[in-house]
């Protein structure tokens, strides 16, 4: 295992050893210490590495993922796994608020609490918060799945797409076009699936299911309101 100490290395420093491995691999496992905080840790790595940063994070960790799995041995600022692509990012605390924002693909996992905006405009990516998420929570959530075994704040789901939200507790209100839906046998499989990749050990019949009313795919003069 490769470690760098960040008392001792810069971010620009840490990085850069990173992405030099999506040309030759030479070594696959990593390990980040005295992160205290710094910003745009493991951020846009296109190699399939395993990265453990021991401690917190700042600002868009692990951003623009593809590949890697990195796993945060604390909490995480604003914007963790941001534009994630493939691999998966797990922080073992809380996340402050955009985590997983506009992602495509990929396993975000949160094993606290989230803050307002987790998994805006997100775009293919599965979000498991083993906590709670604030509001607006999967705001223009276009596709993928949202889950969250906590409570879930003010306006979740505003004006989403197709995203699948999954709620075990309580929703403080749903944002425009977005409903509770019929909770059928592939969404029982479909989320099972996910708690199991995520290692979240919670019965899929205890969640509630919302998504999209689609009614505000295509303009119109009596939902003006609305939009």
């Amino acid at each position: 295992m490769k470690t760098i100490d960040l008392d001792q290395s810069s971010v620009r420093e840490l990085n850069q050893a990173l992405h030099d491995q999506a040309q030759e691999c030479t070594e696959r496992e990593w390990q980040v210490t005295h992160p205290a905080g710094k910003h745009n840790l493991a951020c846009g790595l296109d190699q399939n590495l395993s990265i453990d940063i021991v401690g917190h994070a700042g600002y868009y960790c692990a951003g623009m993922n593809k590949k890697a799995h990195v796993v945060v041995h604390g909490n995480v600022g604003q914007g963790v796994a941001e534009n994630m692509m493939s691999g998966s990012v797990r922080v073992k605390g809380d996340a402050s608020q955009s985590a997983g924002a506009t992602g495509h693909g990929g396993l975000l996992v949160i094993e606290g609490n989230a803050a307002a905006r987790c998994g805006i405009s997100m775009k293919g990516i599965d979000i498991v918060v083993k906590g709670s998420v604030g509001h607006m929570s999967c705001f223009m959530g276009q596709a993928g799945n949202l889950v969250v075994c906590g409570d879930a704040g003010d306006a979740l789901g505003d004006s989403l797409y197709e995203v699948h939200i999954y709620v075990k507790g309580q929703v403080k209100s749903l944002g425009a076009d977005c409903i509770e839906k019929e909770m059928r046998d592939e969404h029982l499989q479909e989320l099972g699936a996910l708690l199991n990749r995520a290692g979240v050990d919670e019965d899929p019949a205890s969640f509630k299911r919302y998504g999209s009313a689609r009614n505000l795919y295509n303009f119109k003069v009596d939902n003006a309101a609305a939009y």
